[in-house]
């Protein structure tokens, strides 16, 4: 049967969620917010559309919030380029994944560029068999059609997938998916996934010991 690794992009494979909270907060307040980078990096899950009707409920138009994204999503590329290298250790957990016979899987709420930014400016996209971005989807994190869509590409029972997570609604996503979950401690800290019992480890990156454990015994 086949077992399958999902992973989220984001704050998960590349530790970048601050170039996203920072471009959203520079965004968002020169368009009138005033809101703290606390309050943007709350808002900071789903798509770039959800993102701006949370910050101004009404305000813009597709086309517009479209618009924004764009100039959004060159700013976070350009700041957070110089910076981009995988979180310490995936490097070699995706090549003892790939050995150990798992299958792999990007389910990202970021749209298709964001994922190519980092999948071929790392040479990383070999490892895996699926990507799911943003612009597949209808129903963005929590609802589980991201790692649904995941699993059917990949032929793998939910039961068998492992979801890898830096947030609290990626983690509730895998959850109504009936998946397992790593969370990735990048962005948020553990007690803030407190209501989720579907959680395996917590980690800060790939070199944590438990992670040889969830490669050969699941």
């Amino acid at each position: 049967m086949t077992k399958a690794f999902l992973f989220d992009l984001n704050g998960t494979m590349v530790d970048d969620m601050h170039y996203h909270i920072k471009a959203w907060h520079r965004i968002s307040n020169e368009l009138g917010a005033s809101l703290s980078m606390e309050a943007v990096k709350a808002e900071c899950y789903g798509k770039n559309a959800e993102v701006m009707e949370r910050i101004f409920p009404g305000r813009f138009s597709p086309d517009e919030k479209n618009k924004i994204s764009i100039e959004k999503e060159i700013q976070y590329r350009a700041e957070f380029k110089p910076f981009l290298k995988l979180i310490d250790g995936l490097d070699l957990f995706l090549e003892k994944a790939k050995a150990n016979g798992w299958k792999m899987a990007i389910g990202s709420a970021a749209i298709m560029s964001n994922v190519d930014f980092v999948l071929d400016g790392l040479q990383i996209r070999h490892y895996f068999d699926a990507v799911i971005s943003a612009d597949e989807v209808t129903n963005s994190k929590p609802d589980p059609e991201t790692f649904l869509r995941c699993a059917a590409a990949l032929g793998a029972d939910p039961a068998r997938c492992i979801v890898w997570e830096d947030a609290p609604k990626g983690v509730e996503s895998a959850l109504n998916a009936g998946m397992k979950s790593v969370v990735l401690t990048t962005m948020h800290e553990a007690h803030e996934f407190s209501q989720y019992p579907n959680i395996l480890l917590f980690t800060h990156d790939y070199t944590h010991p438990g992670l040889q454990q969830i490669l050969i015994n699941n």
